[in-house]
């Protein structure tokens, strides 16, 4: 890295000072005009107000949308609604679809990326109201005692692994698999099929710690692990897994980086998708938000059930898609070159195993086997719910780069409520706050550590979200109910506009 340091950093914390030309879009200008300002590249850094693209790090700063070599900056847009209820993050509530466009007060009309950033500026406003300021003498603060705390988890021992633990974890896994191949053996199939999904439902719990290093905290045994549990057992590539999981918990619930909430076009969970995002994980692939967006989002909240139910085959696809890409083959390259050639020996005898032993030679017709196949991937239901349902309700909003570590995760992730006893069901994916916070703590020392993490949250006065099951599932139903709505409006607004040439957003 000598080759490319130009300086050093001064002592004490870095203050991020995003340049204004950041993330710009240019385009040729007519020169005849004035616009010198987003010409010149050094009076753009030097001056955030007037360059263009300018788009400022702190997020109490106004917002601004970037077309060509103009600015317009949020505020602007808000002065042209004069019900201000609007831009509430439930806009629909208060301004009913279906109604007739005669009726629609003259006042002045908005666009549909003025409607779609006034949505986002608001759940911004939101957050900034109920989360610590993002300061950065503030934040800082709240980085000092994290580090703090992460001190004490070390001092404390919650990284130690309880072995134990995975013994009773594997005498669980064997007894579902064995009842699941006995059952079998005495032609009850659809039992066979439901101990089968258990099965797998079950072991990944153990995948998802080794993948974070929990286990063994060794690079080499862990990753052999989660690649036996995921790939063999369960046809599922850990790379995959490892490649996307990793930049979810770096920048957990960005629409624009976090793969796990870019499920565009059957779900949506903020405006944010209504202008098509780039994903920077995808390689810039766009999710656009067109006409089959606008029609199935609107029941995504009915729909998020049944497809969680069928989930499991869309990991299919991504497995195979990652260990065929470069992505998996740049690893050829590196000390971790056998991952690649061992998940595809793993995952190749997963579907002989399973395609063909099982599916093809154990089940006499071919109505059994689909009802088999569909049966054992259901019951996994819900391993994908526990996956989402930490996330999908929360926010999903950028206040800048400022922010800390530990107060974007506590923002973003949830905790979900239930005794003890019934750990084993959730696999410790219901402490995901505490999980995000401190990702390679095994599972089991969780709740014990979920104690410290309420005294950090009550400390750094960042709330702390922690709702039962049920009431996490309303939580998750209702933010989808509500993009949904949001949806309804637009697609109504726009009939609306095309009709008379005038925008229903008012």
């Amino acid at each position: 890295m000598k080759a490319y340091r130009i300086a050093r950093k001064p002592d004490g914390p870095w203050l991020n000072m995003t340049p204004p030309i950041r993330g710009g879009v240019y385009r040729p200008t007519d020169t005849s005009t004035d616009n010198s300002d987003c010409d010149d590249e050094e009076s753009s850094l030097a001056s955030s107000s007037s360059s263009c693209g300018d788009r400022s790090s702190s997020p109490s700063d106004s917002t601004s949308v970037t077309s060509d070599c103009t600015t317009v900056s949020v505020d602007s847009l808000v002065e042209k609604v004069q019900d201000e209820a609007i831009i509430r993050r439930r806009i629909p509530s208060k301004i009913v679809p279906n109604h007739h466009p005669t009726n629609i007060a003259a006042t002045p009309s908005l666009t549909r990326d003025e409607y779609t950033e006034l949505a986002i500026q608001q759940e911004i406003n939101d957050c900034i109201k109920e989360y610590p300021s993002v300061d950065p003498a503030v934040q800082q603060d709240i980085v000092r005692k994290y580090r703090v705390l992460h001190q004490r988890v070390q001092d404390e021992g919650f990284y130690d692994c309880p072995y134990l633990e995975y013994g009773k974890e594997m005498a669980r896994y064997t007894t579902l698999l064995v009842a699941s191949m006995t059952a079998l053996h005495f032609g009850w199939y659809m039992t066979s099929a439901v101990f089968l999904g258990l099965f797998w439902h079950q072991i990944m719990f153990s995948a998802h710690d080794a993948g974070h290093g929990a286990i063994t905290h060794n690079f080499k045994i862990d990753t052999l692990i989660g690649l036996f549990v995921a790939d063999f057992c369960c046809g599922l590539s850990m790379g995959w897994w490892k490649s996307s999981h990793n930049v979810h918990h770096l920048i957990t619930n960005h629409p624009e980086h976090d793969p796990d909430i870019q499920n565009v076009p059957i779900f949506a969970t903020c405006p944010s998708f209504f202008k098509s995002i780039k994903s920077s994980y995808y390689d810039n692939f766009v999710f656009l938000w067109d006409a089959t967006a606008e029609f199935l989002v609107p029941y995504q909240h009915y729909t998020y059930y049944p497809i969680m139910g069928v989930a499991r085959f869309n990991l299919y696809l991504l497995s195979w898609l990652h260990v065929l890409s470069r992505k998996s083959s740049s690893l050829g390259g590196s000390k971790a070159w056998w991952i690649r050639p061992t998940e595809i020996v793993f995952m190749i005898c997963f579907w002989f195993i399973f395609g063909y032993c099982l599916l093809w030679r154990a089940l006499p017709t071919w109505t059994i086997r689909v009802a088999f196949v569909l049966v054992s991937h259901f019951v996994t239901m819900p391993l994908h719910v526990q996956i989402t349902l930490s996330h999908w309700g929360m926010s999903t909003s950028d206040l800048g780069e400022s922010e800390s570590f530990p107060q974007r995760q506590l923002r973003t992730t949830m905790d979900v409520d239930c005794p003890a006893w019934l750990d084993f069901i959730h696999g410790g994916l219901q402490f995901q706050a505490v999980h995000h916070l401190f990702p390679r703590v095994p599972r089991h020392n969780l709740r014990r550590l979920q104690v410290l993490v309420r005294e950090f949250c009550k400390e750094t006065n960042i709330p702390y979200a922690i709702l039962s099951f049920a009431d996490g599932n309303r939580k998750v139903l209702g933010r989808l109910e509500e993009v949904g709505e949001q949806v309804r409006f637009l697609v109504t607004c726009q009939k609306y506009m095309a009709e008379t040439g005038e925008s229903g957003l008012h």
